[in-house]
């Protein structure tokens, strides 16, 4: 039984498809199991209905409007470079509304609906496949995995705009009487949950470099700090996941094979740059070329 697990990444998923693209298409892997987090969880249905085209126009297009209705970012340019400050209006509305979170995400909600259609959802709920995405319980502090095949179409979109909130700067979910928000938080490589499922070999695409090859620096002001803090978490959630999930290949004789970001792609992942992003696609489409040649020479 072979999976495909995408890790998050915000923006950085555009590499991911690019990979799979390649995987898909030329290498013609077929997968069992499609697991996502975050914008992992975006990109699976519609790589599990072999949709590629539809894929890459929606995430070459995307931008930050597509994403927040209300933003709690300002995209500034310094020096060629985007950097985040802090959108001092919309984060007040959203104190005096209230709310525990800087911005709320209700238009990924409605793009996720627009782009993956009831008889989309329907004909991929019949495939022998299953797509299972990542969300995380707050309430309980435990990741939860949501397959499709256990849920309605409302269900099933909900959840992987939930595994995409990427707290506390998008929407906060209750669902089921629970609190759920991006799944990063608690499983962010998800390769445990494929093996708990089966999988043989796994395909594992993580939107990371394999070496730290750059010096983190830490933001100037507290907003732009928090988000630092943020990252650091998850990529120790992360290492943890990739850790275990090594671990319990090895005991289960279980294939990992493993798709890097072979440059640091950005600073920030929740800046949906289009050009960087399509930039971003035909490397992740190169790098699986040049790294399938590469296990080829070694076979």
């Amino acid at each position: 039984m072979r999976a495909l697990v995408i890790s998050g990444g915000g923006s950085k998923g555009a590499f991911a498809g690019g990979v799979a693209q390649y995987l898909l298409q030329n290498k013609g892997h077929h997968y069992d199991l499609f697991l996502g987090t975050s914008t992992g969880s975006l990109l699976i249905p519609h790589l599990a209905l072999g949709n590629i085209d539809k894929l890459h126009s929606i995430y070459t297009n995307v931008n930050m409007d597509k994403i927040f209705d209300i933003n709690p970012f300002i995209i500034k340019k310094k020096q060629r470079q985007n950097y985040i400050t802090i959108n001092h209006i919309n984060v007040l509305r959203q104190f005096l509304r209230g709310k525990r979170t800087f911005g709320e995400s209700r238009n990924l909600q409605k793009l996720i609906r627009a782009d993956f259609s009831i008889s989309e959802f329907e004909h991929l709920k019949s495939l022998p496949v299953d797509v299972i995405v990542t969300v995380t319980n707050i309430s309980r502090n435990k990741p939860e995995y949501k397959s499709i095949k256990d849920c309605s179409y409302d269900e099933f979109c909900d959840w992987i705009w939930i595994s995409s909130n990427y707290l506390p700067f998008m929407s906060l979910v209750k669902k089921n009487g629970c609190e759920y928000g991006d799944g990063g938080f608690s499983s962010l490589i998800p390769i445990g949950e494929a093996i708990n499922r089966g999988a043989t070999e796994i395909d594992v695409i993580i939107l990371e470099t394999e070496i730290k090859i750059t010096k983190t620096i830490l933001g100037k002001n507290p907003f732009s700090l928090l988000i630092n803090l943020f990252l650091f978490t998850l990529d120790q959630v992360g290492k943890l996941d990739l850790s275990n999930g090594k671990l319990a290949a090895k005991n289960k004789n279980v294939k990992l094979n493993l798709y890097y970001t072979p440059t640091k792609l950005t600073n920030n992942a929740l800046i949906f740059d289009q050009k960087k992003m399509k930039k971003w696609w035909s490397l992740g489409y190169r790098y699986a070329q040049n790294k399938s040649e590469i296990m080829s020479d070694n076979k």
